[in-house]
């Protein structure tokens, strides 16, 4: 009796395995007959079985007589749970042909395989088994094949699933407001939101997370946080940094500080939003402070935090708080983000040194890396070691691409480069497969300009393929300042207020080039413009840091707690640099008063302050950085090398464009800028 039981157990077995072998021959055939897209409810419950008993004979799927139906089930439930993909498919096609259904949880188990295995036919042939006798799956099983189609990428399959569920919950609708936003349907997904609602479903920490990054107002984002409050979700840690990020992105600091303070408890992906907002939003300061914060509650710092905190540092030019930065990111693995982080910082700090050792430890570069470290060096005076760096990238590293041509370029434009860089222009297509673009033709019109080739600059925009922009014009008019063009700079100061009538820039380097003609007529017309529009000059400022504090010195201002010694100092330079050879140049003065006027408007120039500070509170083996708003003046360039080589000391000053490294009584721009 044991011996005929354990023979039709084997049987039985034999017979099963049969039936699967079979089913992995017919299946593709069977697939092809069945259409790409999820069937509507519609269609005859019947179809599929007969589909499969036209391809399948009914032989190739034999039930013992003394086992129960449930043993293929078994089968198919134990290959689903082992994740035996090929064969719990083909096991699923036999279900079918014999009109069989296995647990929920197996095919669970089975759409979470074809996940894995990105397999998009096997899903859509799980969806059309499930829904074949024409019933709705269950509930969570929809959710799921949904969530299936959407990392497959098949959205409108989602979207088709989603409208025919007869019944959704908040996973439902959750995904598809996700699936929206990511698809950049930001009306759509707010539009979900009010109708899960509508339909009594109440929204999670998670509906919010994703339909946050959906508001493209201010005011669409108020409502979403008002709903947030009407649901007792605005303690959520996770909805807390959602808003902190999307008050961020408008540029609502304070109200996105506000979110942040009136958190009772907080972890490290709340802290890192509100440090990476006012990293972006420009406010360094603020950031930095938030970190010090941080790290006194005993939070440790990841790489979200450290690369925001070096993009503060980068902004503020803070050398001394990024190096503090540097040991915290020794702490971690090496890691290519951060060591990019770094190599910014440091070009952009005007530490050179510094990016040198960072770039040559790494053990991994990718292009950005290159990119950077070229940029840095042509932004540093070092023009001729930037295409020295090039090309050492074009033999070792990565394949360039946009932004390194646009390093390459500000460095032959930097050095006066006028062949190289029309070499580099014309044969970036060629070589790398790269099309010029508004940046790569604002560094040739750079180019041209700074050597005074205003005329080919001009035939240049003229000839480009689209039309030219502010920064472009702005390029050319600055040049024209260099080169005291009057003429080309007007006609050129008109194209920038044609395109941006209250661009202040243009007004004020207009005027700069008629005050350095001594044309005050057009000075003052340019001016009573201005007043018309109520455009406003931005005052020159410059900042340094000293003693983990920044110090900020605008232009004639003598407010600072220093304000006596730093009068002393700059009188005390100004005379011992006089004795080798310094003479105000009263030509950058632009204003029509007498020569001692000039010369004391000259004198209170914001960076000869912050020069006179920092010669009074740095040490000398220490270089001075300063910061500028504004491009610096001839005669405080004068000013900073004399001073320089007088104290026997380095002071590096970067204005927006470029940084200036004295020693010696020379610039590291060679008096070309």
């Amino acid at each position: 009796m044991n011996q005929d039981r354990k023979y039709t157990r084997s049987q039985d077995s034999s017979l099963l395995v049969r039936s699967i072998n079979a089913s992995q021959r017919y299946m593709k055939a069977f697939s092809r007959c069945i259409p790409s897209k999820p069937l509507r409810p519609s269609l005859p419950p019947t179809f599929y079985r007969s589909a499969a008993a036209l391809l399948l004979p009914a032989s190739s799927f034999p039930l013992p007589n003394s086992s129960p139906p449930h043993s293929l089930v078994e089968t198919f439930a134990s290959l689903c749970q082992r994740g035996a993909f090929s064969d719990a498919i083909a096991a699923m096609v036999s279900l079918e042909g014999h009109g069989l259904r296995a647990d929920p949880i197996s095919y669970l188990n089975l759409i979470k395989l074809c996940i894995r295995n990105n397999a998009v036919d096997e899903g859509r042939l799980v969806h059309r088994h499930l829904s074949s006798d024409g019933d709705h799956p269950k509930l969570f099983l929809s959710n799921t094949l949904m969530s299936m189609y959407t990392k497959f990428g098949l959205l409108d399959e989602a979207r088709q699933l989603f409208d025919r569920m007869g019944e959704r919950n908040v996973v439902s609708w959750t995904t598809m407001i996700s699936v929206m936003t990511n698809l950049k349907r930001n009306e759509e997904a707010l539009r979900l939101l009010i109708s899960m609602q509508r339909e009594g479903v109440a929204p999670n920490m998670y509906t919010f997370s994703a339909v946050l990054r959906a508001c493209q107002t201010l005011a669409s984002l108020w409502s979403v946080h008002c709903c947030i409050v009407k649901y007792g979700l605005e303690s959520d840690v996770f909805v807390r940094s959602s808003l902190i990020d999307v008050y961020s992105k408008f540029g609502d600091l304070d109200y996105g500080y506000r979110v942040f303070k009136e958190m009772a408890t907080r972890d490290l992906v709340v802290w890192n939003s509100i440090i990476g907002g006012f990293a972006q939003g420009g406010d360094g300061y603020k950031a930095i402070n938030l970190f010090t914060q941080m790290r006194r509650m005993g939070f440790l710092a990841n790489q979200g935090t450290l690369a925001s905190v070096l993009r503060a540092c980068t902004g503020m030019v803070v050398l001394e708080m990024g190096r503090q930065v540097h040991v915290h990111v020794l702490k971690h693995e090496r890691d290519l983000i951060l060591n990019n982080a770094l190599l910014d910082m440091y070009c952009k700090c005007g530490s050179l040194d510094d990016a040198d050792a960072v770039f040559l430890r790494m053990s991994e570069r990718d292009v950005i890396s290159w990119s950077t470290m070229i940029s840095g060096l042509a932004q540093n005076g070092r023009s001729s070691d930037a295409l020295k760096l090039f090309d050492s990238m074009k033999i070792l590293g990565p394949k360039p691409n946009y932004i390194t041509i646009v390093g390459v370029l500000f460095a032959c434009s930097h050095a006066g480069l006028v062949e190289d860089g029309w070499y580099y222009f014309r044969s970036m297509k060629k070589l790398f497969d790269i099309q010029p673009g508004r940046e790569h033709y604002g560094c040739m019109v750079d180019l041209l300009g700074r050597a005074g080739k205003l005329e080919e600059a001009l035939k240049f925009i003229q000839d480009m393929n689209f039309e030219p922009d502010t920064v472009i014009w702005r390029t050319l008019l600055g040049a024209c300042r260099v080169h005291k063009n009057a003429t080309l700079a007007a006609h050129a100061a008109k194209e920038i207020l044609r395109l941006e009538p209250d661009d202040e820039g243009a007004y004020i380097l207009l005027s700069n080039i008629y005050a350095d003609s001594h044309r005050w007529n057009e000075v003052e017309q340019v001016r009573k413009s201005m007043g018309d529009r109520r455009v406003r000059k931005e005052p020159g400022r410059s900042w340094i840091e000293v003693g983990k504090k920044i110090h900020v010195f605008i232009v004639g201002d003598m407010s600072h707690p220093q304000a006596d010694g730093i009068e002393k100092e700059l009188s005390r330079l100004i005379s011992r640099i006089a004795n080798i050879g310094y003479v105000p140049d009263t030509d950058f003065v632009l204003h029509d008063v007498g020569k001692e006027q000039k010369e004391e408007s000259l004198r209170y120039h914001s960076e000869k302050l912050a020069i006179a500070f920092g010669v009074l509170n740095s040490t000398r083996s220490k270089p001075i950085r300063i910061m500028k708003n504004l491009r610096i003046c001839g005669d405080c360039h004068t000013f900073a090398k004399l001073v320089a080589k007088s104290e026997d000391m380095t002071i590096i000053i970067r204005d927006p464009v470029r940084f200036h490294h004295f020693q010696d009584g020379a610039c590291s721009c060679g008096d070309y800028w």
